[in-house]
């Protein structure tokens, strides 16, 4: 009995010694396996990120508008701030005298066939009617010329000259106001630059040492107060102009239309 199961004992001991062989075998390589696998991932991170470090950057294009205000800000508000006001009152009135330019120009064909019907059916009072019921500088020197109707001709046609020296001011009125802002922007421009080079020579003389760094900022801020001091006038100038157009147009139609009431007057007195 002794010798069976002596015999069994060495039988399991051989048997066990090549499973446990093949175990330990097996772990190895699954050990090998996963250190390959963690190698080639910490591979392939490395090579994603020297991508993504080597692709360019690319930045969003920035407007004109947002450079615009960027670099005024960048500025002196010193100087930058009376710059935006006289842009700021410049467009201001030209606003406004381009709206009363537009609302002063009628249509004066029609007018003057209303008020010659109106001479011709109501008399002189049907023809002030019109007048005083139509807007415009061209109806109020028909109304001042129908008035003095009674007194003859010449003393209408004086009165249409009197009558036009006034409407003609008025169209001008404000004109000088934008034509000073013109010239004064780009002169506070100017000025800004002039004291912020000052200011950068009194810089360089404190450190002692031309330094662009030192330099280049001051510099840059004094240049751009005459930037926006041009940008500025070239603005109002292009209203300027504009204005200026629309007054010798309303002039010139308010001339031909005093002329052919002048014949009409004179037609309507001969009857």
């Amino acid at each position: 009995m002794k010798k069976v199961l002596a015999l069994c004992f060495v039988a399991g001991i051989l048997f066990t010694q090549p499973v446990l062989a093949q175990d330990a075998t097996e772990a190895a390589a699954t050990e090998q396996v996963a250190a390959t696998d963690t190698n080639a991932a910490a591979a392939d991170t490395a090579a994603s990120a020297a991508v993504d470090e080597s692709a360019p950057v690319v930045e969003e294009e920035k407007s004109f508008t947002q450079v615009l205000k960027e670099k005024f800000i960048e500025g002196d508000p010193l100087w930058m701030a009376p710059v935006l006001l006289t842009l700021i009152l410049g467009l201001a009135i030209a606003i406004e005298r381009v709206l009363y330019l537009a609302m002063s120009n009628n249509n004066n064909e029609k007018l003057l066939k209303d008020v010659e019907d109106a001479l011709k059916s109501g008399g002189k009072s049907a023809a002030l009617e019109v007048c005083r019921n139509t807007r415009g500088p061209v109806a109020s020197i028909f109304y001042q010329g129908l008035e003095k109707m009674d007194e003859g001709i010449d003393m209408v046609d004086k009165a249409i000259v009197s009558l036009g020296s006034v409407e003609n001011g008025k169209l001008e009125r404000g004109v000088s106001w934008i034509s000073l802002f013109i010239a004064l922007a780009p002169m506070l421009g100017f000025m800004g630059t002039v004291i912020g080079m000052i200011q950068a020579f009194d810089a360089i003389e404190a450190a002692g040492d031309i330094s662009p760094s030192l330099v280049a900022g001051g510099i840059k801020v004094a240049l751009l107060t005459t930037v926006f001091g041009l940008i500025a006038a070239m603005i109002l100038q292009i209203f300027f102009n504009l204005i200026v157009a629309m007054i010798d147009n309303l002039v010139n139609k308010m001339e031909d239309a005093s002329i052919t009431f002048l014949d009409i007057v004179a037609a309507h007195l001969k009857k």
